[in-house]
This record gives C-alpha cells, sequence and structure tokens, in this order.
C-alpha cells in the first residue's frame, strides 16, 4: 500500500499529478497519462481514439478483476505503471474497426485474361493504347502495379474523360494533372496518396470534374482549395484518416453523393448545410457525436449513414424539413427509437421508411433476412 500512499499524497499537494496506466490491446501496449483521481470511465474515453472502441464495448481488467465504471483509479488500486487488459465487445467501434497491428500489403500484378491493365501493358504497345485512351477517353489503369502515373497518360490532353489508377502503389497525383483538362471522372483510390502528394494547383483546374474518389489512402486534411471544385457532384473520402471536412465543402453545391466513412472526424462543419444537392451522405465509422443544425437544410438527402459513431441526438429539424429522407442508418450508436419519436416528423419519415422497406421486399430488391436500421432494436 506505501505506493498508493504517496501517489494519493503527491495528488493532494498537486492536483494536476498524474499517473501512468499501461493498457494491453490488440499486442501493442498504450500508455494513458491520467489523474488517479479519475474514474474507470474517464480512462476509457482516452482510449477510444487510441482504439477506436467505444466505451460502453471496452473490458478493462486488472489482476483478473474487471474494473467498474464508477471506481476512481486509486480506489481500483491502480497506481503507476500497473498494466491492464483491454478486451472489445464485437460491433462496438468508431472509426475504421479497432485499431490492430498493421500488416504490409504487397500490391499484386493481375495475370488473368479478364485483366484489362494486363492485356493494355503487357500486349498492346504503347502508341496503340495511346491511340485506344484518346478515342474512348478512358485511361484504365488500375491494377497495375504502378508507382506513378506514366507520362503518357498526360499526353491525352482534353480527349480524357476517365482517369481509374485504382489499386496501385502511386504516391503521387503531378501539377500533370492539369492537362486533361476535359477530365470528368478520377479515381485514385487504394493507393499510397499523402497529404502533400496531390497538386491540388492541378487538380482545382479541371472544372468538369464531376466524381474524384480517393477512398482507402493515407489523407488526413483535405485543402480548401476542395470547394473550387464546384462541378462535383460525387466526392468520395472513404477509409483514409480525415479529422473534419474544410469549411469550404459547402461551396459544393451541385454534390449529390459524399462519402467519407471510416474515417476520424469528430465534427460536421456548418457549411455542410450549403450542399443542397445532397442525396446520399455516408459518415459512418467516425468519431461523431452530432451534427450540426445546419444538415436540416439538405432537403434533397435521401439516406444518410452514421453507424458506428458516438452519436447522442440529431438535429431538431431533419425529419421536419428533410421530406425526402428515407433511410437512416443509426447501428451501434447511443440513439433510441424512443428517442426518435420525440422528433417533429418522425411520423411522416417513419411512414416513407416503411414504404420503402416494403417495396424492395415486393420487388425482392436489396433484402437481408436481418433487415433492420439499428435504432428500432433499442
Amino acid at each position: 500500500m506505501e505506493p498508493d500512499s504517496a501517489i494519493v499524497g503527491a495528488s493532494e499537494d498537486n492536483p494536476n499529478a498524474t499517473i501512468t496506466i499501461n493498457v494491453k490491446f490488440s499486442g501493442a501496449s498504450i500508455p494513458i497519462s491520467i489523474s488517479p483521481h479519475s474514474t474507470i470511465k474517464d480512462l476509457k474515453s482516452l482510449l477510444l481514439p487510441a482504439t477506436n472502441v467505444l466505451p460502453r464495448g471496452q473490458k478493462l481488467i486488472f489482476k483478473g478483476k474487471v474494473l467498474e465504471d464508477p471506481i476512481t483509479l486509486t480506489a481500483s488500486n491502480l497506481s503507476n505503471g500497473s498494466k491492464l487488459m483491454l478486451v472489445a465487445s464485437q460491433g462496438l467501434y468508431q472509426g475504421d474497426g479497432p485499431i490492430l497491428k498493421k500488416a504490409q500489403v504487397v500490391p499484386k500484378l493481375r495475370n488473368d485474361s479478364h485483366s484489362d491493365c494486363s492485356n493494355d501493358m503487357k500486349k498492346i504497345p504503347v502508341k496503340n493504347r495511346l491511340e485506344r485512351w484518346k478515342v474512348t477517353g478512358v485511361i484504365a489503369l488500375s491494377e497495375c502495379n504502378l508507382e506513378a502515373i506514366p507520362d503518357e497518360v498526360w499526353v491525352c490532353g482534353p480527349s480524357a474523360r476517365v482517369l481509374d489508377c485504382n489499386k496501385n502503389s502511386i504516391k503521387n497525383v503531378p501539377v500533370e494533372i492539369a492537362r486533361l483538362t476535359g477530365l470528368e471522372k478520377l479515381f485514385i483510390n487504394t493507393n499510397g496518396i499523402l497529404d502533400e502528394s496531390i497538386s491540388w494547383e492541378g487538380l482545382t483546374t479541371l472544372k468538369y470534374l464531376t466524381v474524384l474518389s480517393l477512398n482507402q489512402n493515407h489523407l488526413t486534411t483535405l485543402p480548401s482549395a476542395l470547394g473550387s471544385l464546384t462541378s462535383l457532384r460525387e466526392l468520395h473520402v472513404s477509409n483514409n484518416k480525415l479529422g473534419d471536412l474544410p469549411n469550404e465543402i459547402g461551396h459544393l453545391t451541385q454534390l449529390e453523393v459524399l462519402q467519407a466513412n471510416n474515417n476520424r472526424m469528430s465534427t460536421i462543419c456548418e457549411s455542410i448545410g450549403n450542399c443542397h444537392s445532397l442525396v446520399e451522405v455516408d459518415f459512418s465509422s467516425n468519431f461523431l457525436s452530432e451534427l450540426p443544425e445546419t444538415f436540416s437544410s439538405l432537403s434533397n438527402l435521401k439516406a444518410l449513414y452514421l453507424s458506428n459513431n458516438g452519436m447522442k441526438s440529431l438535429p431538431s429539424k431533419l425529419f421536419k424539413t428533410c421530406l425526402q429522407l428515407s433511410t437512416l442508418d443509426l447501428h451501434n450508436t447511443e440513439i433510441t427509437i424512443d428517442l426518435l419519436r420525440q422528433f417533429e416528423g418522425w411520423d411522416n419519415f417513419d411512414e416513407r421508411r416503411r414504404s420503402k422497406h416494403q417495396k424492395q421486399l415486393d420487388f425482392r430488391v436489396g433484402v437481408s433476412r436481418d433487415f433492420d436500421e439499428g435504432a428500432d432494436k433499442n
């Protein structure tokens, strides 16, 4: 008991004193600095960003005993250097699921006869490939084990409408992208793109760009320059590490689809309410606890996905003003059906929701045996 007495004495003299607790999770030891007078619940909140496991899904074990939320660290006999084990309940995650040890994935070159890239890169001479790109306007380079976008792509100039570089090891989108002045769709999913890897100076000159897809890269932020892409109808930035969206997202008034699931966003800027054309929004698996009230301005919104967040409520006028909303996914949030029933306009939304699902069943489209929307279970 001597160490505990020393800690308590130090805390009384210095209220800001902290101890370090080491939490074992997924093969790693996570050090957490915290006041010994904090509760186990406080400790779980600090573990959320390091593990992606919601506090209610965390079970902390010390010397074979499960620690209770209301009890302080001192009362739990935890001292500086104490080691705990975290056991996560399945499904109670935020972000992109529990943070596990990362394994390196080496892109493989597809050799099957159906691979467009295999035909492109191995069987068709460069000259013929260029001619085909120019004629069709489609530059198909997915799964080609590329580390950079080939220089001959830029030769296509204004004839290029689609550039597909998915599933490569591309690290850079150079300023030469500006030479593809007629580009309408850009796909660079599953590469090694970093924040500084994209020449937004070149990208924002593409005035006809309607689809920008940057899923599964290493982006932590999007620049204000994104707001210059005013023709965008679809923005896909899922499975990155984005902390938020820029305020300039509100300039994208033609945007219809916004997919930003599996990131690390804890807030959404109020300017999102200016994106009046939005039909589908996916913010699932982030760190959100609420949406701005301006979200209720999205009168064309039909589908909203918010599962695996710390959501506690919704914009107060969401059901009243978003009169086309018929899909709302709230799996693994703290919002219950009883809470939803208190919102103005809930009954009309519920009628639309049920009508849509009945049509899906009648026509056998998108049917699942366990069909539900999360909040209905609570």
